[in-house]
């Protein structure tokens, strides 16, 4: 009996809420099933629910394990100098032209830097560590149920506060910097509440179903340089 197909997704998250009520979750990837890709999560005001893909692979994939209202297929664009204290990271995904600066590291993620990759990985693991973290920062959970059956965990590695963002709309100025409030609910889990940077791993693994699984053409092909 063959075990369920689990994909791992590493890379960054970065969370901010704007004071016009928007708020933006950056997927930045650099090692998937499906090559190196970034996407935008964004709960506008109103309480829509939008997702901003590169590619059909992408949009599949995210709007079946997260919930939305809309998926635009949009050239995602991340710049960055770095991933430490002072770097500045630049997104463009159609409508959407943010800027954010890393400041210095949180406090978790000092410790979080102390769990070697391979436990931090784990699903036992996450099974631990979910009731943390449902304590210490409220919203946040590192284990659930994802869309189409699907079971999701996340190990972060690193974890730096935003101290600048900045992101317009279609021309339009979503203002100041906020927290992330109310939680957007794209998922199970939300990023802390306080804007922020994370490192991450992100495992999905797909039911039994193959009808729920990516072919391996499908894995492999299209992914962005």
């Amino acid at each position: 009996m063959t075990s369920s197909p689990t994909h791992r997704f590493t890379g960054h998250i970065a969370g901010v809420g704007t004071e016009g009520g928007t708020r933006l979750v950056l997927g930045c990837w650099s090692s998937t099933p499906h090559g190196p890709f970034a996407d935008v999560m964004v709960a506008h005001p109103d309480g829509r629910r939008e997702l901003l893909a590169p590619d059909p692979w992408v949009a599949e994939f995210v709007s079946a394990t997260y919930t939305f209202d809309a998926v635009t297929r949009v050239p995602v664009s991340v710049t960055r100098t770095g991933f430490s204290r002072g770097s500045r990271w630049t997104v463009t995904a159609g409508p959407l032209a943010w800027q954010f600066s890393v400041g210095p590291r949180a406090p978790l993620g000092y410790l979080l830097q102390v769990v070697p990759r391979p436990l931090g990985a784990s699903l036992g693991f996450a099974r631990l560590t979910d009731p943390v973290a449902r304590r210490v920062m409220p919203g946040v959970r590192t284990l659930g149920t994802a869309g189409g059956g699907r079971t999701e965990w996340y190990s972060a590695h690193d974890l730096h506060t935003i101290t600048f963002s900045h992101a317009t709309w279609g021309g339009h100025d979503l203002g100041p910097l906020t927290d992330m409030t109310p939680a957007p609910d794209f998922g199970f889990s939300s990023t802390p509440r306080r804007p922020s940077l994370t490192a991450l791993t992100s495992s999905v693994r797909l039911p039994d179903d193959a009808a729920h699984a990516p072919s391996a053409q499908q894995l492999t092909s299209g992914a962005p340089t």
